[in-house]
This record gives C-alpha cells, structure tokens and sequence, in this order.
C-alpha cells in the first residue's frame, strides 16, 4: 500500500537556466525554419502567379516585374531574422543579460568580501612578521658577544677575584674589547682597581645612587644595558655568573677562554648547549714560562 518514496533528481537553477534557454534556442531555430520554408514556397507562388496565372502580369516598377520586389523585400525580412538568430541572440532577451550581468556583481562582491576576511585575518600575522623582522635586522646590526675565561668545571672566580693570570687571555680580552662597550655586574665592577681605558662600562646593579666615576653607565638591568650600548655593534657581557646567565638566551657570539683543569670557585660559568651554540674556532696553548695552566680560545656563535 505505502511504496517507497520516489528519489526526484534535484536540478539547481543554474541547470534548469541552461535547459530553458536550451528550449527557447530550439524554438527560436524552428520558426527560422519554418519561416525559410515558407519563404521559398511563398516566392515560388509569386513567380508562378505572374508568369503562369497572369496576376499583375502589367503592373512593373522601374520595368522590373513587381514580384521581384516583393520576393527582395520577404528576402530581406528572412536575413534578418537570421542574423537575431545567429548573431544578437535575441532569444536570449534584455531580461536575461541583466541577470546575468547581476550575477557578474554579486560574483565579484563575494570575491571582495572574501578578500577582505582573508586580510583581516592575515592582518596581525603580517604585522607581526613585519614587526619581527624590523628586530631581527636590527639586532644583525649588532653583534651581542659574551666573553669569558672558564676551567673545565665551568670555574670563573673565587671571592670576587681571577683564580688565575693567563697573560695571553689578557691581552686577547684587551684587543677584542678595545673601543667597545662592556656590560657587566656591580661585583664584576668593584673588582677592577679603576675603569679600564678607551671602553665604555656599563653597569648593571640595583643599588640606588650607586657611585660612579664619570663616564660610566650604571642601569638596573641587562636590556636597560644591551639598550644603553645600542651605538654599538659588538658589545661585550664580560661578568659575572648571573650576568652570563642571563645572556645566554640572547648573546649571538661566545669568546671562551677554555682553562684545561678544575678549580675551587663561588662563581661559574653556564653550560654551553652545542643544540644551539656551534663551535667555529679552537686555538690550543701549551703551559709556558708566562702560562702556568694549558687552555684554548674557543669560538661559538649561536645555531
């Protein structure tokens, strides 16, 4: 009693569009022919009624028999309506350009609207990367460089003091920092007898009013530093332990001085990570007269 419902194939409208227009084109395309048909049988007619029946057979224009005109004029009538056939389209209509021209706009509305979605989303991103890439161009204009001299339990001092005296690390120090700026702590700065001359010190304490000699800058911490040496292009961190700690999330360059034994210390040197920090040059140096401890200058920059 109850059969089971029939599927009926959906058609959207814009199949159903191209069928009727289909439809209209067939017709139009039938009555062209009919109308050809009837123009031959209709032209055959004339001649036969003049020639044959005598119609008009007096009656001429310009001595040209009047069904010849008549015949010309049908002809005419049959051109044209080939060419709204073949050439205007007229079947088509004004009403269905317009739509078509309206969905044209409603096309390109959706195009712009969707253009515009897709940018306010991309907004921020882009903004970001440009933000980022403004700071990494800056900060390729300046080379952050961490240097330091370190035993091989990480040992950098003890009560504030060098535990060693490498005259060549010395002088190494001297000809890397000449000119520079060097970033340091309060102890690290308390621990030299005067400034050393022709660099700029900067340092870092959260001393207020802390006493200074002039020419040296005193902040509160390592960005106020990094931002106080932005002049510039290679600043020096030179100590101490905490200082170097903190710089090794943000230093592009590390100047080891690699002190081959263990020493009893109270300040230390982080531990280098070769996941992120790449070894570039190593100069080893015997024990001398002048160096009572073998070491190497070690050269990393960051991966």
């Amino acid at each position: 009693m109850f059969g089971k419902k029939k599927n009926v194939p959906q058609i959207d409208k814009e199949q159903l569009e191209l069928i009727q227009n289909a439809q209209k084109r067939i017709k139009q395309k039938k009555r062209l022919y009919a109308h050809f048909v009837v123009f031959l049988i209709g032209a055959l007619f004339l001649i036969l009624a003049n020639t044959v029946l005598g119609i008009g057979k007096n009656f001429k224009i310009a001595e040209i028999e009047w069904f010849v005109f008549a015949i010309l004029l049908w002809l005419f009538f049959l051109l044209y309506h080939i060419f709204n056939v073949f050439v205007t389209h007229k079947f088509m209509g004004k009403a269905w350009e317009q739509k078509q021209l309206d969905k044209l706009v409603a096309l390109q509305k959706n195009r712009i609207e969707k253009i515009k979605t897709e940018l306010k989303k991309e907004a921020p991103h882009i903004a970001k990367s440009e933000v980022y890439n403004e700071q990494l161009n800056n900060k390729k204009t300046q080379e952050l460089t961490i240097i330091v001299a370190a035993a091989e339990n990480n040992a950098i001092g003890k009560d504030n003091k060098l535990i060693w005296h490498l005259s060549n690390d010395l002088k190494r120090f001297k000809t890397l920092t000449n000119g520079h700026h060097i970033i340091m702590g309060r102890k690290t700065f308390e621990s030299f007898p005067k400034p050393l001359p022709n660099r700029t010190h900067v340092v870092i304490t959260r001393q207020q009013n802390y006493k200074v000699p002039e020419g040296v800058i005193t902040v509160n911490s390592l960005e106020a530093a990094i931002e106080a040496c932005k002049t510039d292009a290679q600043p020096f961190i030179i100590g101490g332990g905490q200082i170097y700690e903190q710089a090794m999330n943000i230093a592009d360059k590390i100047e080891l001085t690699r002190v081959h034994e263990t020493f009893e210390a109270d300040a230390f040197f982080p531990e280098i990570d070769t996941n992120i920090w790449k070894e570039t040059s190593n100069t080893f140096h015997k024990k001398d007269d002048n160096h009572k401890h073998e070491f190497s200058f070690i050269t990393y920059t960051r991966k």
